[in-house]
């Protein structure tokens, strides 16, 4: 790429294209191709002067010799667009509204009087039925205000009023437009995947072949340090793949033949053939991407609030209106009050402000389903947690193995790994790990597995029937029994752990002392929420009673359910609901899904079960719980927000409808401070809601 430095300083620099022209494709390219240089801090490039506005850090002339090899076929090849470009979105609205300003412009300086006439009548048309449609349907709605203030001023032959009313009312219009589209849009593009073409595998070779031609069915390559594009199975070669992006684990995980690998997360090492099951817009990113465009459907309580009160403060700006005619006969000062209404403000700004929070959100690796759960968020007094997974780190390991009944400890090992390593539960994965680690092969001897969520494992191994799980599951559920000689080894043992059991024809066999270290922040993040207003935090774990208490005390929850089965957590969520309680649930597993769809809000923890992150209302990353905190700190700014956005639209229109019956804004004004207000509280609302320097670092 051949290019000049215009402007230069230290660790910046400005650069203008050696070209004729630059499209707005080619501009996102090389913006998003420097922004993913490991030199580049910040690229800014402007397409109509072809300008660029680079922030660098270390070498400069490694800066300039990668700039100088810079291709525009490499950067289709490497970067990844989005598919709706925001630079594409803005030019669009700015080409309609300098063509609406300066049309304005030319029918003002140019058009002979008659004319100008003709085209505000002609303008007329597409407000006064708006009007009509309402009042034929005995709606009185903000349509209707505009139409009559319009109507009256055409009626008292004030062409210029009623083209000036309706020039705000299209720019307002038009504003409004981009601002909710680009919320939407940035919402989105903080959330989804960039992925435009990819290596398909065909018996002629590899092709690059745009992504919205693969099926499910066709195979594609993956090479190191890509993307991994779709949803799919690894048919051939091993990987390590990077799954930060989806759910927020620090250390690569291995893929081999078979292994499920998810769009959005990245491969480290290796090379692999994907066999894609999820062809493009199927996969999980974008369905987080549809889920934003669906949000709208799941609005808040409060943005229903300010839909339902701007509907309902039309018909009183309509008898202001007419109340200002009967006292002051003068058509103008009704004109003042007909130009403002409450509708606009209330109803863009509020949706817009659980926008812009959600994208926000977005931006702390928490993904939000709707205004609706920012909301509980904000007003919850309850939250609950579930313990393995959420308050622990899911990375058991075994402690010591106790074997009862006269068992050899590395054959009870070997047993339990044998039929723990068909399911992919994390107290299982510890026990397998264990057993790999110690050198034991466990072949396959049993019969049937069968896996009882929350409860344990039955099967046969060599005609005995073996039992594994819970203290429920073998002492009440299967009615296992201790060996009579061996109750004081089994009660000494410590509640520190956690413990699998492990029983053979009715016998305990083995207790598996299993540690699950708690999260280091777990108790400090309960203190910050207590602090921002949470009363009750409760833990709801399928452990022993001793072990709970002993993990309940370390934590310092106000309350603990030990013993507790999928349907227990959700009656008790349930419970807490009915008595006046705002609750949240945080769990990750299968048996917390239950839980998470009874409370007021469901968080998952994003390396947890597939089904508690389909089910829950908010996903959070799995590397900090501080990531709640922010999350608590996010919604109640939202809601102040709202709050603030309430008392501006109505003090400030209330002083517009009141300084246009006295008589002091003429109806032009009154239109243009009403849509200027309308646009600055929306713009306002796009703002961030937390200052870096006040969020919790997570």
């Amino acid at each position: 790429m051949r290019a000049t430095i215009e402007h230069e300083s230290r660790g910046r620099m400005r650069l203008r294209l050696r070209q004729k022209n630059m499209t707005l494709r080619q501009a996102d390219l090389l913006e998003a191709w420097l922004k993913g240089q490991p030199w580049a801090k910040d690229a800014v490039v402007h397409e109509r002067t072809r300008c660029v506005i680079l922030t660098y850090a270390g070498d400069r002339a490694t800066v300039l010799s990668a700039i100088g090899n810079f291709t525009w076929a490499e950067a289709e090849e490497t970067v990844t667009l989005p598919g709706h470009s925001t630079r594409a979105l803005n030019r669009e609205f700015q080409e309609k509204l300098v063509g609406k300003v300066l049309m304005k412009g030319a029918s003002a300086l140019f058009f002979p009087a008659p004319l100008r006439v003709a085209r505000v009548i002609w303008h007329m048309i597409p407000f006064l039925h708006k009007g009509l449609r309402c009042l034929g349907r005995r709606r009185i709605k903000v349509e209707l205000l505009d139409a009559l203030s319009i109507g009256i001023s055409a009626c008292r032959r004030d062409f210029g009023t009623a083209g000036t009313v309706m020039f705000l009312l299209e720019i307002g219009e038009l504003l409004e437009d981009w601002t909710r589209k680009k919320s939407v849009a940035d919402l989105a593009e903080s959330l989804s995947l960039h992925v435009d073409r990819v290596w398909l595998k065909t018996p002629d070779g590899d092709v690059l072949t745009p992504i919205g031609q693969i099926k499910p069915g066709d195979r594609v390559v993956v090479r190191a340090g890509s993307i991994i594009p779709l949803d799919g199975v690894v048919a051939e070669g091993e990987v390590t793949v990077n799954q930060a992006s989806l759910t927020g684990e620090s250390v690569p995980v291995a893929k081999r033949p078979g292994g499920a690998v998810y769009a959005g997360t990245v491969v480290e090492e290796g090379e692999c053939i994907l066999d894609v099951k999820q062809a493009s817009g199927q996969g999980r990113y974008d369905q987080i991407v549809e889920m934003i465009q669906r949000s709208e459907q799941m609005k808040s309580a409060t943005e229903a609030k300010a839909s339902n009160l701007a509907d309902k403060l039309v018909p009183y700006t309509f008898a202001g209106s007419l109340l200002s005619l009967v006292l002051t006969r003068n058509v103008t000062r009704t004109l003042s009050v007909l130009m403002v209404d409450f509708s606009c403000a209330l109803k863009l700004a509020m949706p817009l402000a659980v926008l812009s929070a959600m994208r926000e959100a977005g931006r702390e690796h928490i993904t939000v389903k709707g205004g609706k759960f920012l909301e509980a968020v904000a007003r919850a007094d309850t939250i609950v947690f579930d313990k393995t997974g959420t308050l622990t780190h899911a990375c058991p390991r075994v402690a010591k193995i106790v074997p009862f009944n006269g068992k050899e400890e590395t054959e009870m090992l070997r047993l339990s790994a044998c039929l723990e390593e068909h399911f992919p539960h994390s107290m299982a994965n510890a026990v397998v790990e264990e057993a790999r680690c110690r050198g034991l092969r466990h072949e396959e001897r049993h019969a049937k597995v069968e896996y009882l969520v929350a409860h344990g494992i039955a099967s046969s191994v060599d005609g005995e029937q073996v039992r594994i799980g819970s203290a429920h599951f073998i002492f009440e559920d299967e009615k296992c029994v201790i060996p009579e000689d061996e109750q004081a080894k089994f009660d000494a043992l410590s509640p520190a752990f956690s413990q699998l059991y492990l029983a053979i024809n009715g016998v305990l066999s083995a207790v598996i002392c299993i540690s699950d270290p708690l999260r280091e922040e777990a108790k400090d993040v309960l203190s910050a929420l207590r602090s921002l207003g949470v009363e009750n935090a409760v833990m709801l774990t399928g452990d022993s009673p001793r072990t709970a208490a002993a993990i309940a005390e370390q934590l310092g929850v106000d309350d603990f359910r030990a013993g507790v089965l999928p349907a227990d957590k959700a009656d008790y969520v349930a419970a807490l609901r009915q008595e006046g309680h705002t609750v949240l649930m945080v769990g990750d597993g299968i048996n917390d899904s239950p839980a998470l769809s009874e409370a007021d809000a469901g968080i998952a923890i994003s390396d947890g079960a597939a089904i508690a992150r389909e089910i829950a209302d908010i996903t959070i990353a799995a590397d900090s719980l501080w990531e709640l905190v922010c999350l608590r700190q996010l919604a109640m700014a939202l809601m102040r927000r709202i709050q603030n956005n309430y008392r501006f639209v109505i003090g400030f229109n209330g002083a517009l409808i009141g300084l246009g019956v006295a008589g002091v804004l003429p109806p032009a004004t009154s239109a243009m401070l009403h849509n200027l207000s309308t646009i600055g509280v929306s713009m306002r609302s796009m703002t961030n809601l937390l200052a870096p320097e006040g969020r919790n670092k997570l």
